[in-house]
């Protein structure tokens, strides 16, 4: 047999093998599973965010708290040396009570940001609860999906080794030369052989010059000007 049509069958054999894998690969279940997985990694990168998220408010929180007591430690020790009249002149008593009111303001403005921080804390925690009920039923859904597609992997993979078996066994034939310009035209074209059908290359369904196929009949090896494709007459 020439090794055109030990490639041919080769060719017949390899294709089943990429059918079968496409098919594994194209699975509805694992398309299903796949979007599951990255609908959870998502939520996972949100959880993680809003903890990151809560752990800086409670930093702040802590921070704001130790400026408060200091601020009223400031503000009480002002007051005492009001109280105790060491200011001796006017200026000096308006100048107590712009430092009065400067620590007065501050404490306001820090019981805000503490009051706003409770707040958005409270809506992470809200937040939070929503992502992890709805990463449960995608997990659930997920697991389910799973059981589905491992048994129908399973089966197919047992089936995809008996197809590569059978193509190793038809490739032992056919010389390297020809395996490798197989596999140079299988990385632009596939499949990498077609049929010469009167004038045209059934790949790609082109018609060729007559000079082109009088030579492919004559037995040359020709590549489709329009495809790449190694053309054939079987």
């Amino acid at each position: 047999m020439d090794q055109i049509r030990l490639l041919w069958e080769y060719q017949q054999a390899d294709m089943e093998v990429s059918k079968m894998e496409n098919s594994i690969k194209r699975s509805p279940n694992r398309q299903k599973l796949v979007k599951y997985r990255d609908y959870l990694v998502s939520q996972q990168n949100v959880m993680k965010r809003i903890e990151s998220e809560v752990s800086a408010m409670a930093d702040r929180l802590e921070a704001l708290k130790d400026a408060i007591s200091m601020t009223e430690d400031q503000y009480k020790a002002l007051k005492q040396k009001v109280e105790s009249d060491q200011a001796t002149d006017a200026k000096a008593v308006q100048q107590l009570m712009n430092e009065a009111k400067r620590f007065l303001n501050n404490l306001t403005a820090y019981e805000q940001e503490i009051k706003r921080i409770r707040k958005d804390a409270a809506d992470r925690e809200r937040l939070q609860h929503d992502v992890k009920v709805r990463a449960a039923k995608a997990k659930a859904e997920f697991d389910k999906l799973k059981v589905a597609f491992d048994a129908e992997y399973k089966e197919k993979t047992v089936e995809l080794e008996g197809l590569k078996a059978k193509a190793a066994e038809l490739a032992k034939p056919v010389e390297a030369a020809f395996m490798e310009r197989y596999e140079a035209i299988k990385r632009h074209s596939v499949p990498p052989l077609a049929k010469l059908n009167g004038d045209q290359c059934t790949g790609c369904n082109m018609s060729l010059p007559s000079a082109v196929t009088r030579k492919i009949k004559a037995g040359e090896l020709i590549e489709c000007e329009t495809c790449g494709r190694l053309l054939v007459i079987l």
